[in-house]
């Protein structure tokens, strides 16, 4: 990970008018495909934060990356003045580094650490530079994000989802940078350290592009700018502000399509009369004409001015009318896949208050003399309970639930469990095999024994159509593996009993978060989660907490 100076200086002074990043018609295409964005205008300011939101697959990622240098855009111009550092949102390809490696200082440590054992080669003396405080700044770094324990030596591949996110939130710390440009940052962050971030954020001084879909990080970004494929729109304001400006734009696009079916309805009612009009007028110049009345070619030029003008205006709306409609079907979809939902959760649960598991000093541990909670957990599960599991990263959250699911056998104590129907909707979506097609995952799941055609009419329901029925599953998006773990749900004969989730809403974009929240607001057997996400715990109705 490098902080990339600019203007070979060090140090930079700036004022809130001064703009850092620059980005004019910047497009990107993959070669043979189409764009998936092109056109971007982007600016931010000294000081500012802001947020760039947009389904999955819009580009967001690509379009940090471009910034930070990672990635070459199709077209554009980008002007970036200061120094910039990126948190990125995968770090699959540092697995195999030092912790000294994955953050860049590896080489500093090493000079230092040569002259301090007494070499006196002019070059670590050039290589040190200003750096000689590395080894106590970078200390320091480790200590502020919580990850006092590491030594810089420790290979990444050692740590967790959420401190590998934290190590790179230490580069913050080390390069002080002008720029800072974080992908998806909260996604494996605990309570504690999303609370760190959201503090940091709040009162740093430093200019911010994140890119998220976490509601409580968003609000404290101003402005929210919106990627899709024809472009980047700009929303003045935090989330708070965003959302209700999409809400009444959605609602001018209502209004909008409706206004413009209507004047094509009227063109083409005016072409119709003008098509009688001119058969009654065919017929008396064919009648005059025979008299030597009215030219042919002054007959043929009414006519032709009547088609013209309505073809014209079809022309002019048809694409427009196409675009709008495609979005407000999208959104009537996710309405019907909650309305289908909400119908398939109605069927009878188990009564509420029984035992469901009972747990008496459960203990875990995957080496033998290293057990996972300090304490052993004694609890009682009832059905109807709606429970949030809460922890720090590595408490043993996902541990606790694989117990609860009977994949797991606690090494010490006893846990008394009761059999019911129980799904595991997770972030990785282990419900769907990646072996399968689309329709083959959906054909696996159909308990209810419904005939291909109304499997079918299900899948399009869900949004998956002919053309994707025999897809792989493992080629989907986070977005279309919820869509597609819904319908299997769905399938099944009966809901289930109870449902556990751990993380559901890590990989997906913020119409797919806010789904998900309405269906699970409305399911009525027992409830278990595991999130950091409070808005989505907040909005599916829990109502007891665990912390581990």
């Amino acid at each position: 990970m490098q902080c990339l100076p600019s203007n070979g200086s060090d140090l930079f002074i700036y004022s809130m008018d001064i703009m850092l990043i620059n980005l004019q018609h910047i497009s990107y295409q993959l070669p043979h495909q189409e764009p998936i964005f092109q056109q971007i205008k982007l600016t931010l300011a000294a000081g500012e934060k802001a947020a760039i939101v947009g389904r999955n697959g819009a580009g967001k990622t690509t379009l940090l990356q471009i910034i930070a240098g990672r990635q070459t855009a199709t077209t554009g111009d980008i002007q970036l003045r200061g120094s910039l550092y990126y948190v990125p949102q995968h770090y699959g390809h540092y697995r195999d580094q030092s912790i000294a490696e994955a953050l860049g200082i590896a080489h500093w440590l090493t000079a230092l650490e040569a002259v301090e054992n007494g070499d006196l080669n002019p070059h670590w003396y050039e290589v040190l530079d200003q750096h000689w405080d590395i080894r106590a700044l970078s200390e320091a770094a480790l200590a502020q994000w919580g990850l006092q324990e590491l030594d810089l030596n420790d290979p990444l591949w050692s740590l967790s989802g959420g401190m590998k996110t934290r190590l790179f939130l230490c580069g913050i710390t080390l390069y002080n940078p002008d720029i800072v440009l974080l992908d998806e940052p909260t996604n494996h962050l605990d309570k504690a350290g999303r609370e760190q971030l959201y503090q940091w954020l709040q009162h740093t001084g430093t200019a911010v592009l994140l890119c998220s879909h976490d509601r409580q990080l968003l609000q404290l970004c101003n402005p929210i700018y919106e990627l899709d494929a024809k472009g980047m729109h700009a929303y003045g304001g935090n989330y708070e502000l965003y959302a209700a400006q999409k809400a009444a734009n959605t609602n001018a696009k209502e209004q909008e399509l409706a206004h413009h079916e209507k004047a094509l309805k009227e063109a083409k009612q005016q072409q119709q009369q003008a098509l009688e009009r001119k058969q009654r007028s065919d017929a008396r110049a064919s009648k005059l004409a025979t008299q030597g009345g009215i030219p042919k070619i002054l007959i043929n030029g009414r006519r032709n001015s009547a088609e013209g003008s309505t073809a014209k205006l079809q022309a002019t709306h048809t694409g427009k009318i196409g675009l709008l409609r495609q979005q407000l079907q999208n959104a009537a979809a996710m309405v019907e896949i909650e309305r289908l939902m909400k119908g398939h959760f109605e069927a009878p649960m188990l009564p509420n208050g029984k035992v469901l598991a009972a747990a008496d000093a459960i203990n875990h541990a995957y080496t033998s003399d290293n057990w996972l909670w300090p304490q052993p957990l004694t609890f009682t599960l009832r059905s109807g309970e709606r429970l949030s599991i809460s922890g720090a990263n590595g408490s043993g959250k996902s541990t606790l639930l694989h117990l609860l699911l009977g994949n797991l056998s606690p090494a010490a104590g006893s846990l008394q469990s009761t059999p019911v129907r129980a799904l595991l909707l997770d972030q990785d979506y282990q419900l769907i095999d990646r072996h399968k097609t689309v329709l083959e995952q959906a054909m696996h799941f159909n308990e209810r024994k419904l005939e291909p055609a109304w499997v079918h009419t299900l899948l399009a329901n869900f949004l998956f159509f002919p053309a994707q029925w025999h897809q792989s599953c493992a080629s989907l998006s986070g977005g279309e593996m919820l869509r597609l773990s819904l319908c299997c749900m769905v399938l099944q004969a009966k809901a289930p009993d109870v449902i556990f989730l751990d993380e559901p809403t890590n990989n997906l974009d913020l119409t797919n978060i806010t789904m998900l929240e309405k269906i699970f607001a409305n399911y009525r057997g027992t409830l278990v989660v595991i999130s950091h996400d409070q808005a989505f715990l907040d909005a599916v109705g829990i109502d007891t907490e665990w912390n581990l």
